[in-house]
């Protein structure tokens, strides 16, 4: 296979939207900048990714659904349309904390409301993805709408194994996804590597002391305080020196 079709890692994409994804895994959830993150993430995505026209985020705040940032009045609009009947994709991936895919939104008997707002806008294809932050939960979702659905297939098919539970290669993206599909791709599959390196550090803190997971957390946000390193850091440490004792 030539070098330029080989896939690659995602530690060989680089770019400012992958770097924001997996920045934002690893910071803590009450961190004054993680409303600015998450704005981030929606302009880089619609400004990136190739295929995609518009996107939002939706987070849960207040006991109501809401857009924290939009590209676009549509993607806004799109969005509203959903929790209007307290129904779609985007809400639908926020409760279940996992990607929410449309192939063809035309075609799809789910989310009346949603569907009937993204044809009208032209839209032919969705795609919602959980963000979490350094605690692991998810606290919103990414929304890419899209015209063109075959464009958007490659990263459906993407994102379909980077989230599969049965899993157990590392994730490499094809050389033949799209520009910034490639970076989104790419930080999804870090975030998902951040998420389980910090993961894995609570379980060491909570086997080490005894105590319940938020406890833990709270112990691994101090320890990298304490050593003015950021959480990712903290739980490799954490976990590098537990196998030592091993």
């Amino acid at each position: 296979m030539p070098a330029s079709q080989q896939p690659r890692a995602p530690h060989d994409v680089q770019g400012p939207l992958a770097a924001a994804l997996e920045t934002l895994a690893g910071t803590p959830d009450d961190q004054p900048t993680i409303d600015e993150q998450l704005n981030t993430v929606a302009q880089l995505a619609a400004d990136r990714v190739i295929g995609i026209d518009y996107a939002s985020i939706t987070a849960f705040r207040n006991d109501a659904y809401v857009t924290m940032a939009a590209s676009s009045e549509l993607a806004l609009a799109v969005d509203e349309a959903q929790y209007a009947d307290d129904d779609g994709p985007c809400m639908q991936s926020l409760r279940d904390a996992a990607p929410v895919t449309v192939k063809d939104i035309a075609a799809t008997m789910s989310w009346p409301g949603f569907r009937k707002a993204a044809e009208n806008m032209g839209l032919h294809a969705s795609v919602s993805i959980p963000l979490t932050a350094g605690s692991g939960k998810t606290i919103a979702v990414l929304n890419l709408y899209a015209r063109d659905a075959d464009s958007v297939a490659p990263l459906i098919a993407g994102l379909a194994i980077i989230y599969d539970p049965a899993r157990t290669r590392p994730y490499e993206v094809p050389a033949s996804v799209a520009a910034g599909a490639d970076e989104l791709l790419a930080g999804c599959a870090a975030a998902l590597s951040v998420h389980a390196t910090i993961q894995r550090a609570v379980g060491i803190i909570m086997a080490r002391t005894r105590c319940e997971a938020a406890d833990a957390y709270a112990t691994l946000r101090i320890e990298a305080a304490d050593a003015g390193v950021a959480l990712p850091s903290a739980a490799a440490g954490i976990i590098q020196q537990a196998g030592n004792r091993d």
